[in-house]
């Protein structure tokens, strides 16, 4: 055989080999990209995404994107193939897996807690609407979760109120956390709690609960990364009353990354006039009962998946900015926003036309 012929079969059958290590060699990487973006204006799966009874409504027009990024599971083991592909392609980022899935979290466990942070989001989005417009929301401090095998559990119950800890009033979540640590690991800890099913009967009657109880908890040492405290096992959180009717329609999504849009649009279907003035606005960012928006992940993805439905402007969350602004796809301007109120000042300066003085990221 000649040597040429000889090289050439050799160096055919490395890469051959190459190909196969390729695809079959798993690496621990993940990929996100571009997800479904839905009008929180308009309807989603044949009915409105947003759905507001016992109070009046106005017509809206334009777009209020919430967006999203698809990212694999945590089950899937990409190769190295597919990495490379992801880290050539534009529309695609590829990711360490313990970005996404960190401390071995498994899918069923990220799903679960993307459902409650989604559900969490909902809330602080309708407080957030309905505070900007003035709107009075009734509010109280409960236990979101309870930790498995931790001394909560089977004492304390997900919905339980939280009126006092060692007889001290709870105004907010962070109140908990402060007075437990107070103790020392083994020390017990009291919570005068009204039960989660005397509070959803008492709701449902329109009365003040009457029924409280209170509950002794012997505390436990943290085992987490942090600095070691005495600990119960729950963590707390806030839950409302509304006064009329807010529900969200939008199944198959998760996370907590579309409540600025959800706040707006809630705002723009409470108010008279058009908010957006027509125009294709999209966004994202979490918002918290005060208004206040934060970064999310996947940025990059989701004003390209935005950008190719349509938008024209996109509502950045300003810690999420600098990112955004390196690869901003061409016809979409990024409007930096901090807070619900910045939110609504640009979308009047978009209505207005005057939009010299948009607070835009990059500049």
């Amino acid at each position: 055989m000649p040597r040429r012929t000889a090289t050439m079969l050799a160096s055919t059958l490395m890469l051959i080999a190459l190909l196969c290590a390729g695809v079959f060699i798993p690496v621990p990487y993940s990929e996100m990209s571009p997800g479904p973006t839905v009008n929180t204006l308009g309807d989603h799966g044949g009915e409105p995404v947003l759905q507001i009874s016992g109070r009046k409504t106005y017509a809206t027009d334009g777009h209020l994107n919430m967006t999203t990024v698809r990212v694999t599971s945590a089950d899937y083991r990409m190769n190295l193939v597919e990495a490379v592909y992801g880290w050539l392609a534009h529309d695609n980022k590829v990711v360490q897996h313990e970005t996404l899935y960190p401390d071995g979290k498994t899918e069923e466990q990220s799903t679960q807690e993307n459902a409650e942070e989604f559900s969490q989001s909902q809330e602080s989005a309708k407080v957030a609407a309905l505070k900007e417009l003035d709107v009075p929301v009734k509010s109280w401090v409960i236990v979101s979760t309870v930790v498995k095998g931790s001394p909560a559990e089977g004492e304390l119950h997900a919905g339980d109120v939280i009126k006092a800890v060692d007889g001290t009033a709870v105004k907010e979540p962070a109140d908990v956390a402060k007075l437990v640590t107070k103790h020392k690991p083994g020390q017990n800890v009291r919570f005068t709690i009204v039960p989660a099913k005397e509070q959803t009967v008492a709701e449902k009657e329109k009365r003040t609960p009457t029924k409280t109880e209170d509950i002794t908890i012997t505390t436990t040492t943290s085992d987490d990364a942090g600095e070691k405290r005495a600990i119960v096992g729950i963590s707390a959180g806030t839950d409302h009353t509304f006064p009329f009717t807010i529900d969200i329609k939008l199944a198959d999504v998760g996370g907590p990354s579309a409540g600025l849009m959800f706040a707006l649009g809630i705002y723009d279907k409470l108010t008279p006039g058009s908010l957006t003035g027509g125009k294709f606005v999209a966004g994202t960012g979490t918002i918290d009962d005060e208004g206040k928006v934060g970064p999310i992940g996947g940025i990059e993805m989701k004003t390209v998946g935005a950008r190719a439905k349509g938008a024209q402007y996109f509502l950045t969350p300003a810690d999420n900015c600098e990112a955004a602004a390196r690869d901003t796809p061409e016809g979409l301007t990024l409007i930096k926003v901090d807070t619900i109120e910045d939110a609504l000042g640009a979308l009047k300066d978009l209505r207005s036309g005057d939009t010299a003085d948009l607070p835009k990221c990059g500049t």
